[in-house]
Formats: C-alpha cells, structure tokens, sequence
C-alpha cells in the first residue's frame, strides 16, 4: 500500500509540473535554439514598440550608447549597440553612419570605434574589425578573426602600430592603410593558475559549446528533444478525455487513439534515451542566472582536456578591453579577472595591481584614461576613477571612497554603467537602467532621437535571451522573475527524475517472471 502511494506521488510529481511548466520550457528550447547560432540570425530583429516599456530606448538607456570619438572640429561618432551616428559637437543634429554593415542591427553592435594616428577610421563590431571608406563613404570589413572569435572589442595604437584586440586574441598591424595583421604573442598573468572559471565551464557545457559546432548542434537536438516531450507528454494527458468524449458521441476516435498510442510510446522511448543529457543542460542553466550564479562567480576548476576550454592560451575568452597610456608608456588590459598592466610591452608577464575598481561578472564597459596614472573602468557595478600606482579609488559618480566591494555578491551596482561620452569638457554617465547622465555642469542633457529609435529595433538573439534567462517574464512576476530560471530548472530537474523512477518501476515489473 506505501508503494503504491509513494508511485502516485511520483506520477503526480512528473505530471503536474510538467503541466505548469511546459509553455516556459518550450519558450526556453526555442530560444535556446537561437542564442547558439548568433550569425545565423543576426538578420532578424524584432520593433521595440510592441515590447515591454523597459525594452524600449528612452534617454539613450538599454546600452544604446558605449562612447563617442572626435573625428573634426565639429564632427563626433557616437556608437553602441544601435550602430554609428555622426553627430555635431553639440550633439543637436545626428546623421546614419552604419553604411556597409550587414542588415540586421546585431550586426552594428559597436565596442569600438577609433581613428588612427594617419586618419583611418576603424570600427570593432561584433562580427569582426571594419574600415571607413571615405571614397565609398561605406564601412568594410579587414579582420575577421575565426567562427569562434569573431568580436573585436579594443582598438589602441602605440606611435605607428596599431593593437585589435579580439575576446582571446590580439593582432598587430602598422597604421600604414594597408591593414595586414599579424598575431602578437601575449605572455600570461603572473597568478594565472591555468584553471578557468567554472561560470565559464558551466556556459559552454549548458550551450554545448564544450565541443565546438557538433556540441552546440548536439545541444540544439536536446533543445527540440525537450520540445517534443512537453508536447507529446500534454498529448498524453489531454487524449484520454478527449477519447471518452467522443465514444460518448460515437465519433470516429481512430487519429486520436493512434496519436495517443505514438505519444506514449515516443515519450517514454526518447526520454529515457536521452534522460541524463537532459538533466545535465537543465542544472548546468540554473547556475547561469542569479541567485545560484553568486555561489560560483568566484569559484575556477581544472580545464576539461580535449574540450574546446583545453586551450594553451592562458587569455582564452578572457580579454575585454585594452587601453594604452602614452604618457606612462604602459599598456592596460581589461579582463573578466581585473585589469593587467604591462610596463614592458608584453615582454614579460603581466602584473595585476593590488587595489581594483569592482567589476561586474558581466565584463567591463568602461576603461579609459583620465588624466596622468588615472583611469575610469566602468561595469554593471558601477564607475569608478582608479588610480593603481596610488592604490585609489572612487565612485565617479557619487565621489565616495567608501568603497566595498564582495565579489560573492550580487553582480550589479545602485548604477550599473554600460559607457561614458566625453566630448570636449562635457562628459556623461550612459547607465544601462536611466541612460544618459550628465556628470558636470558644462554638460546638458540631449535627446535621443526618433529616427535613432526607429532604427534601432532589438535583435532576435538579444529577445531570446531576454526570455532565455526569464527578464521577458517580469510583467509576469515583477522582481522575483530572477526565481524563475532557478526555478524553473529545478522543476524540469524534478519532472526528469520522476519520469526516470516511473519508467524503472514499469521495466522492473515487466521484466518479472
């Protein structure tokens, strides 16, 4: 009798919240499916207007803007992730300047724009590094890295040489025009461990990254797996009351008892099939997210050999910006770990200064230089003026330098910064959340333009992972919707195994004699 009570617990533990679930499960393979293939629909994009009001760009938010450079007396590119603007010193008038990137506006995210010492103006863009034509008056593309390192998202120069850096990679090239790079060996960190985080790990395991294309391919499958089982398993649910009903009617209930009988039959074949895949894509995304994700944040694991993380390059994925002080002669490179310095242009290792600006786990937005030995590093935790050979640091915002910072905490600040605009002596805070903030009296406000908003819809990649990572959901549950995922994961974790329990009593009693 305990048995069989114990069985109908279980049953109506896989039932229940599969029923409860499905809808989000399914948004959540579907999306999935996009957020693998970013190049592939880098094309499509969705009118902000028919989406929630947070998704719509008011006050240049929504890291609309990264940073502006002077290119004339009275000419400035301000650029983003709505692509290239040209605009006047007084930012009143603004003019399209994405001419030659692809369609798509996932395909004008801009990290970088920069103009060399001989004029030439490069743009680093998601999909790779591009060039200004002034004949053509287009953009055009000069380095493409490779398929899994395609971001360039630093440009600096040193007298005549030009440095691009990629998200593992930098190259070299002269600012002669002619744009022949070359790939400059970077010596590793002095507390590089060869250890790689286990955010990092558990990201190319839950996208199946871990083994290049096949294992993201791979993944897609599961994707569709998890699709089919939600399906056929409300098919499973639904169908015997539909059956009843129609014999009552005496109606033909012959396609309902053969999808019924497919349903059943391909739900219990392909579930346990493919049952420990499913559950190692379900717990490995629960981590992604906050709360779990503080638990790991800080947490570095041994690599997994012959995996795409079993990498010689002790920057693997690992670089976000890099900036060059000519004043002080030295390079500064911006990393998901803190910032490196290099005195000695990368002959020997680099050193990481004691004191370090807080920096999101969601990378830095932010590295420039401020005035001799100070420098602003910006994140979702905030901006900050650092001055490393003085061991400083401030808020740039609220002037306090009573800073604490707890890397096992929350991963964003009371302002989380995706860029700043200096133009002359007005400067200005872009906060993802309250966009554009002036931060002194020479600077005022201006207005983000509608024909900037117009053309600049979100991608299709960046809804899917809105819903992917459950902020699409917020109308729905307000600011708990970061539950959702952890939630949700564990729910799938709790169908799966329950499914398991109930198909290992089913084979053990058919197997009896």
């Amino acid at each position: 009798m305990k048995k069989r009570k114990k069985l109908r617990l279980v049953k109506w533990l896989h039932r229940w919240p599969s029923l409860v679930v499905a809808i989000f499960i399914i948004c959540w393979a579907l999306s999935g499916i996009v957020l693998n293939h970013r190049a592939t629909f880098s094309s499509l994009d969705i009118n902000r207007s028919i989406l929630a009001k947070e998704y719509q760009y008011n006050n240049w938010n929504n890291a609309s803007l990264k940073s502006s450079v002077n290119i004339g007396e009275d000419s400035v590119l301000i650029y983003g992730n709505i692509g290239v603007w040209l605009s006047d010193s007084t930012f009143s008038d603004f003019r399209d300047f994405n001419q030659g990137f692809k369609r798509g506006i996932d395909n004008r995210k801009i990290f970088k724009v920069f103009q060399t010492k001989n004029n030439s103006l490069l743009a680093g863009t998601l999909f790779g590094l591009y060039q200004f034509d002034m004949a053509q008056r287009e953009w055009k593309e000069i380095l493409k890295p490779d398929v899994h390192d395609k971001r360039i998202i630093g440009i600096t120069q040193v007298k005549d040489t030009l440095f691009v850096m990629s998200r593992s990679r930098i190259f070299t090239c002269p600012d002669n025009g002619k744009f022949m790079f070359k790939e400059r060996r970077i010596p590793g960190p002095v507390d590089y461990d060869g250890k790689i985080s286990l955010f990092k790990t558990l990201w190319v395991i839950h996208s199946g990254e871990l083994y290049g294309q096949i294992g993201k391919l791979i993944v897609d499958f599961v994707a569709l797996i998890f699709i089919f089982l939600t399906v056929t398993g409300i098919i499973y649910y639904f169908a015997p009351g539909i059956i009843k009903r129609k014999k009552r009617k005496n109606k033909d209930r012959t396609r309902i008892l053969k999808i019924n009988r497919f349903s059943i039959k391909w739900h219990n074949k392909i579930g346990i099939w493919v049952v420990v895949i499913l559950i190692i894509t379900s717990v490995s995304g629960m981590f992604l997210r906050p709360p779990l994700l503080i638990a790991i944040a800080s947490s570095r694991v041994d690599k997994i050999p012959y995996t795409s993380l079993d990498k010689p390059n002790p920057w693997y994925d690992r670089f976000r910006d890099i900036l060059y002080d000519d004043e002080l002669n030295r390079f500064l490179i911006g990393t998901v770990n803190g910032i490196y310095i290099s005195e000695d242009h990368f002959k020997t290792k680099l050193t990481k200064p004691e004191v370090q600006a807080p920096i999101s786990v969601m990378g830095i937005n932010v590295l420039e230089k401020k005035g001799r030995g100070e420098y602003l590093v910006g994140s979702f935790m905030g901006l900050y003026k650092w001055m490393p050979d003085y061991n400083y640091l401030q808020d740039y915002i609220t002037k306090s330098t009573n800073i604490v910072f707890n890397p096992g905490g929350p991963p964003l600040g009371k302002f989380m910064s995706a860029g700043i605009i200096r133009n002359g002596l007005s400067e200005y805070h872009v906060d993802y959340n309250f966009g554009l903030l002036p931060l002194n009296r020479k600077s005022e406000k201006f207005p983000m333009p509608e024909a900037i908003k117009v053309k600049s819809p979100m991608s299709l990649w960046n809804f899917a992972l809105e819903v992917h990572t459950a902020r699409f959901f917020k109308f729905l549950f307000g600011k708990y919707y970061m539950l959702v995922v952890p939630l949700l994961g564990l729910a799938v974790f709790t169908i799966l195994i329950t499914g398991l329990i109930v198909w290992l009593r089913l084979y053990i009693r058919r197997k009896r004699p």
